[in-house]
């Protein structure tokens, strides 16, 4: 089993999330100690039980120490789960670093997923959806998969209570080559706020 220290890099729950997706890609089990151990409250908070119990589920996985606040965590899956997942964070945490974890194993998986997730769409800190909707995902299209993103509802900060629908189709994937940076087309600028007056 590899074991991980979740304090090196920024120490914060990039870390973890990267090796909850790489195991269920891989088969591979994994420990890791020190859980967000940069962080000012370090440990797991809502957000990252969240895209462990994710991982868990897509990864058919056995997990130790997903508990609010663990440092010390261990995660073994045994096969990928394509079909209907819905994932809610229950606060304002990020539905995109949820997403972050179960979309490599899913781009992988022999079958179609469909992806409900709940929480902050657009969070500080984290990728919002429109990111997801026009970057990522259009690139991750040009490798192969057929990935759709709706956002049905928005969720900020402190409140969240966002939802966002991913229909993934997976497809061998192509190598995507960015060698030069393209033209600029079109600039554009959208604000989103919410509960203003």
């Amino acid at each position: 089993m590899i074991t991980l220290d979740g304090a090196m890099g920024e120490g914060g729950g990039q870390v973890l999330r990267t090796a909850l997706a790489l195991s269920v890609v891989t088969g591979e089990p994994f420990r890791i100690v020190n859980v967000r151990g940069g962080r000012v409250r370090p440990g797991l908070m809502r957000q990252h039980l969240t895209a462990v119990r994710a991982a868990a589920a897509v990864g058919r996985a056995t997990v130790e120490g997903d508990a609010p606040g663990s440092r010390e965590l261990s995660f073994a899956p045994s096969d990928t789960v394509a079909g209907e997942h819905r994932f809610d964070v229950g606060s304002a945490g990020s539905t995109s670093l949820v997403l972050q974890t179960v979309l490599p194993p899913l781009l992988l998986a022999s079958e179609a997923s469909m992806l409900i997730l709940e929480g902050g769409t657009h969070n500080p800190g984290a990728p919002p959806f429109d990111f997801l909707d026009r970057v990522l995902l259009p690139l991750l299209r040009r490798m192969g998969p057929r990935v759709k993103a709706i956002l049905d509802r928005p969720g900020f900060y402190p409140r969240g209570g966002g939802k966002v629908r991913l229909r993934l189709t997976p497809a061998a994937l192509v190598p995507l080559e960015l060698l030069e940076r393209g033209a600029v087309t079109r600039c554009r600028a959208t604000a989103a706020v919410a509960g203003l007056p």
